[in-house]
């Protein structure tokens, strides 16, 4: 079968479109032809190697997907083949303190379909049962490919973040999934969202998904426009998965008790910082990382209901996966980037 592969760790030259032996189930396993995959800026970081992770080459990326259901294993029940199903990328062991408790996400064992293992950007994937779901009727699989991972994340970073109606939420590099995710939840949670980015273009695509303010950090100083916003008080939430360029900008933006919840670092994992901020301020720092799956199970009744939506920046062919892996790394986009496989 075709497949998006890494032949090793490095740069955009290690990737490549290949032939790989098709995935065979194992008895409490799906095998789902793709429909289509959707890139995370993850993809980037696993080509460039993640320390502590070694990885099989070549490895097929993607930890987005969604399909119709080929073949199951002989202990499958929930699904059969022809069964169209989207795919939650956590792979958790359902044994630990943390799984028993139903919080997945905590688990000790976590890892990621395509971060450790072998990803959805081909022909084929295969996964354990419980980490697939239905997709909801009228819900095209292009769109079930780029929601899980980005709501799913964004949706836990507000929860944890106790979000309520009337709050100040600052949302940096709305141009990315999680953010522009983050930005519709905030809006159906009753909040007031400033966002930053550094396209002017980006800006205005966010306000028509609800954005109440839009900074373009290039040419406005975010931390003095948002103080001027707030009356000097600050915003309530920020949301940063940005990392180490705007990590002293959400410490000064949050209000006194405030709460700054972040789930990456684009930018890099070492951020400068000012302890003084934190304790001063009285700010809670949360972090976050994917969802358990009734968090998931929610955002995918809210996808039904079409209160919540993905946004996608542009569909490539398999055949162009390179290319579209580079128009990522070259944060060109607004929302997600998506590998179409002609089903």
């Amino acid at each position: 079968m075709k497949a998006l592969l890494y032949r090793g760790h490095g740069g955009l030259d290690q990737v490549f479109v290949g032939d790989v032996e098709p995935p065979q189930p194992e008895p409490h396993e799906v095998v789902v032809r793709t429909a289509a995959a959707a890139f995370n800026h993850l993809d980037l970081f696993v080509l460039r190697g993640i320390p502590g992770i070694k990885l099989q080459m070549p490895h097929i990326p993607g930890s987005d997907g969604a399909g119709v259901v080929k073949r199951v294993g002989r202990d499958v029940v929930r699904f059969s083949p022809g069964d169209r199903v989207m795919l939650n990328a956590c792979l958790w062991c359902g044994r630990c303190e943390f799984c028993l408790q139903g919080e997945e996400s905590l688990c000790i064992r976590l890892r990621l379909v395509g971060e450790h293992g072998s990803g959805t950007m081909a022909e084929l994937f295969k996964v354990p049962e419980a980490n697939l779901e239905p997709v909801p009727d009228g819900v095209a699989l292009e769109e079930a490919a780029a929601f899980s991972l980005v709501f799913q994340t964004a949706w836990r970073m507000l929860k944890r973040a106790a979000i309520r109606p009337g709050e100040d939420v600052l949302i940096h590099g709305v141009g990315g999934g999680v953010s522009s995710a983050a930005l519709q939840i905030a809006k159906l949670a009753g909040g007031r969202v400033f966002v930053t980015s550094s396209s002017d273009a980006k800006l205005e695509a966010a306000r028509g998904l609800g954005a109440d303010f839009g900074y373009n950090y290039k040419t406005t100083d975010v931390v003095s426009a948002v103080l001027a916003e707030t009356g000097k008080r600050g915003v309530d939430i920020v949301v940063d998965n940005v990392g180490a360029s705007t990590w002293i900008q959400s410490l000064q933006s949050a209000r006194k008790g405030g709460r700054i919840v972040t789930c990456g670092a684009t930018t890099g994992p070492n951020p400068e910082t000012e302890i003084r901020l934190i304790f001063w301020k009285q700010l809670q720092i949360l972090g976050s990382t994917m969802s358990n799956r009734s968090e998931y199970r929610e955002i995918i009744r809210l996808l039904e209901r079409r209160k919540l939506r993905p946004v996608i920046d542009r569909v490539f062919p398999l055949s162009e996966g390179p290319q579209a892996l580079r128009h990522l790394k070259h944060k060109s986009q607004f929302g997600k980037v998506v590998l179409d496989f002609d089903l």
